[in-house]
């Protein structure tokens, strides 16, 4: 019996399956946030601890240590959201000027080129491109955090990156998940507007 319940866990436990299931909750995770909804940090826990192993095992290094700043950074946005609520009133959403962004932009991608030539060295695929989604990612999951509603335009190009780099690695559910985050990025783009519109009044 012991044997038998070890062979069930073993065939439920391989890298397609964990795939689903890190898939499964990232959009959770998604749909959450566009809602404002603090158990969004929850999945975010439980899909960045499975992706930490998966991009690990296509070398996909910088992704990997990325989603270990997702999983604290999971704990993170837990607390700030958690504490950033009163009476049920959320974490107001703030909107920044251009010109912060820019700046923002602009040292993010200083960061870039280290990042990809490191990562070259030790083996990573399409170090550069990894090291470009990692960077810009930490920055806006900051932004998320924070409740900055441009968040969602630097979403936009992130998961168009990603979406190509996961095909080009064989992660073709992840692949097709960062898609989908494209069409959501559109809507929590045109939710989170809405949300602001009204908590100006």
């Amino acid at each position: 019996m012991e044997s038998e319940s070890l062979g069930l866990i073993e065939s439920l436990w391989t890298d397609d399956n964990l795939e689903w299931l890190a898939v499964g909750a990232a959009v959770m995770y998604l749909l959450l946030v566009m809602r404002q909804n603090i158990w969004c940090w929850f999945f975010a826990f439980v899909s960045t601890g499975i992706y930490i192993y998966l991009f690990h095992s296509v070398a996909l290094f910088s992704e990997s240590i990325l989603n270990v700043f997702y999983l604290v950074m999971a704990i993170y946005g837990w607390w700030r959201w958690r504490g950033g609520t009163t009476n049920d009133d959320h974490l107001p959403i703030v909107k920044w000027p251009w010109p912060k962004h820019a700046k923002l932009i602009v040292l993010t991608a200083l960061c870039v080129p280290p990042l990809g030539y490191y990562m070259s060295t030790v083996g990573a695929d399409y170090a550069y491109w990894d090291a470009l989604t990692t960077c810009f990612a930490v920055v806006t999951t900051f932004l998320v955090i924070g409740k900055v509603y441009e968040n969602w335009y630097y979403w936009l190009g992130i998961n168009g990156i990603s979406m190509v780099l996961f095909w080009l690695k064989g992660l073709e559910k992840s692949s097709a998940l960062f898609a989908l985050y494209l069409v959501l990025s559109i809507i929590g783009l045109y939710q989170w507007k809405q949300q602001h519109a009204k908590q100006s009044h």
